[in-house]
């Protein structure tokens, strides 16, 4: 695999600098984030009923993602109080049994058009697991996010809305009904986190290129010049010792070593020349004494 990828001549990276933090990357990385993210289409019409009948208070978009089908009863149930404490209408995908604390002001679907309801004007926040295509989804329409994590790179990709302002992360595992219901308040009533994922949608959207038409560009660019070798670097081209220098440090220890070692050979041999001399001298002293 390590071998595979180091032979790739472009490299499509499905994030972009309103998501990541700034650092250096090779000039055969090329970011395409939210390159599936498109403007929402309308809503069919027993959803678009639903959300307009939240009103003013709008509505909150709830999905754990496409491979969480169901909770245990305990967490569902924990979820499930906490949102009906909430004025907005909850429109949460989910497919296990339906939570007894179920409230009026929240629609369980197996299924939601989640981009076109993220796109959707009244939709307020967001409670996401922090998959990538979701988040970018939230970034690319405007609405904050609260976060519950579940495995693989949930948590970090929450911790970066989260270090921008722009979401509230919390544990899914110990969460209760008034942690939900309070992060659900601070997202909904605080402007920040609106502001926040606001200025992420406008770094977004401001772009030379749509993130799709980017990674067709690279991919045919590619195609036409018979690959991209001269983006790639020459760390590629090294050995695993090599590239972390591990034969430079080899050598500078040896010659450290071997000037360390005739250091020692020399003190001990002028140390030695030198009580060769002083006993001769001090046994001539000794004798005139006696």
């Amino acid at each position: 695999m390590c071998e595979t990828m180091g032979k790739v001549d472009i490299c499509l990276i499905r994030t972009y600098w309103d998501f990541e933090y700034p650092r250096p990357f090779p000039p055969n990385f090329k970011f395409v984030g939210g390159l599936h993210c498109k403007p929402a289409k309308p809503l069919s019409k027993e959803l678009e009923e639903f959300v307009q009948s939240s009103g003013d208070h709008g509505v909150v978009v709830f999905s754990l993602g496409s491979m969480i089908k169901n909770l245990t009863s305990e967490r569902a149930n924990t979820i499930a109080a906490a949102l009906g404490q909430i004025p907005q209408k909850v429109v949460w995908r989910y497919s296990g049994k339906t939570p007894e604390t179920l409230a009026s002001n929240t629609k369980i679907y197996d299924w939601i058009p989640q981009n076109d309801l993220l796109g959707h004007p009244k939709t307020k926040a967001f409670i996401t697991h922090g998959g990538t295509n979701g988040l970018y989804e939230a970034i690319y329409h405007g609405v904050p996010v609260v976060g519950l994590p579940l495995f693989g790179d949930q948590p970090d990709n929450l911790m970066h809305i989260k270090s921008k302002g722009a979401a509230v992360v919390l544990d899914i595992h110990t969460i209760g009904s008034k942690d939900l219901v309070d992060a659900l308040k601070a997202v909904l009533n605080n402007p920040s986190y609106k502001e926040s994922i606001m200025r992420l949608s406008r770094i977004h959207h401001d772009q030379p290129m749509k993130p799709l038409d980017q990674a067709v560009y690279w991919i045919e660019f590619v195609m036409r010049n018979k690959g991209a070798k001269h983006l790639r670097v020459q760390a590629h081209e090294l050995s695993w010792y090599q590239y972390h220098c591990l034969d430079v440090a080899a050598f500078l220890l040896s010659i450290t070593a071997l000037i360390t070692f005739l250091w020692v050979k020399a003190c001990c041999f002028l140390f030695r020349r030198c009580v060769r001399k002083t006993r001769p001298e001090r046994k001539r002293q000794k004798n005139k004494k006696e």
